[in-house]
């Protein structure tokens, strides 16, 4: 379900190159297949002979049933599912993409897949779809991803720090910059934990925490963008977020909060090999991305105006 978007880009490739037939179910409203940054023409053109296609709106519910079953499809994986009631009509064998988002705030961490979880999260809907999932009977699986970052990546994670390090700004960080979070990269560590759940018994009902195993600073993360970009170090300004109303505007791309999440169950039981070096995985990013002069997001500087205004003028 899904498929034509980061996430489902790389593990649809890591299906087909396990040597299993795979079927993407969109509206057809976006290219069924797209060449990925550094991938070879001859690659590519393999990679989409062996992808198939099935159109439709996942509300159609009546279309999904008759065709998922005509079809006789083993496994369903789940990449943009929000509610549960997109959700109900195709449960079959499950691996859902959640999130790490819905965990509850809490000052006990790293979380484990254990933990409290928040009803009042903005992803209660993913929530309630594993709730289903825990009472429907069927096979399944939920991963949770903490910050997922990587080439084509919609979300202006790595994105927001290469904007201001290209155009030679200081980068603003809310309060002291030492707040601890955690990313992990798409294709080394997403794509890779949803191939190892598949046929996996002990991956059955279960929820996986997934990002890599080291944790970094805000400030850790101007500094590291910085490295794999080829930039100077940085010019980190740290700044109040209460003192600004920002009109809704979104200031900075993480969660003003330690956030992390132990990836210990997803090593043991899937045998993920989670260490891969966070400079590696941005300069990844930075070279089959941004590099190339592609981004999601037009750089936007009307926050950083208003937080580097306030700090001259209290200078």
């Amino acid at each position: 379900m899904g498929g034509t978007r980061f996430v489902g880009l790389f593990l649809s490739r890591k299906l087909v190159q396990e040597g299993h037939q795979v079927t993407l179910f969109t509206r057809g409203k976006a290219p069924i297949t797209q060449q990925l940054p550094g991938e070879s023409d001859a690659e590519y053109v393999e990679f989409s002979s062996k992808v198939l296609h099935l159109k439709g709106d996942r509300k159609e519910f009546d279309l999904i049933k008759t065709s998922l079953s005509a079809k006789g499809f083993n496994v369903v994986y789940d990449i943009n599912g929000r509610e549960a009631t997109e959700v109900s009509p195709i449960l079959e064998a499950f691996i859902y993409c959640s999130l790490a988002g819905v965990y509850l705030k809490s000052d006990l961490l790293p979380h484990f897949e254990t933990d409290a979880v928040d009803p009042r999260s903005r992803h209660k809907g993913k929530l309630e779809t594993q709730g289903l999932l825990e009472t429907s009977g069927v096979n399944w699986t939920s991963i949770r991803p903490v910050y997922i970052y990587g080439p084509l990546n919609y979300n202006p994670v790595e994105e927001w720090f290469f904007h201001r390090l290209k155009a030679s700004r200081p980068i603003p960080i809310p309060n002291a910059g030492n707040q601890i979070t955690q990313l992990g990269h798409v294709k080394v560590y997403l794509a890779t934990a949803f191939i190892k759940v598949l046929g996996n018994p002990k991956a059955s009902k279960q929820v996986y925490n997934i990002s890599g195993s080291k944790y970094v600073t805000f400030d850790g993360i101007a500094r590291a963008c910085a490295k794999a970009g080829g930039f100077p170090e940085p010019e980190i300004i740290h700044y109040n977020p209460k003192d600004f109303d920002f009109c809704k505007k979104k200031a900075f791309p993480f969660r003003d909060q330690h956030f992390f999440a132990s990836v210990e169950k997803a090593s043991k039981d899937l045998g993920v090999t989670l260490e891969y070096d966070l400079l590696d995985g941005l300069t990844d990013s930075y070279n089959h991305d941004f590099a190339r002069g592609t981004f999601r997001k037009e750089a936007d500087f009307t926050t950083d105006d208003m937080i580097l205004g306030k700090k001259l003028v209290s200078v």
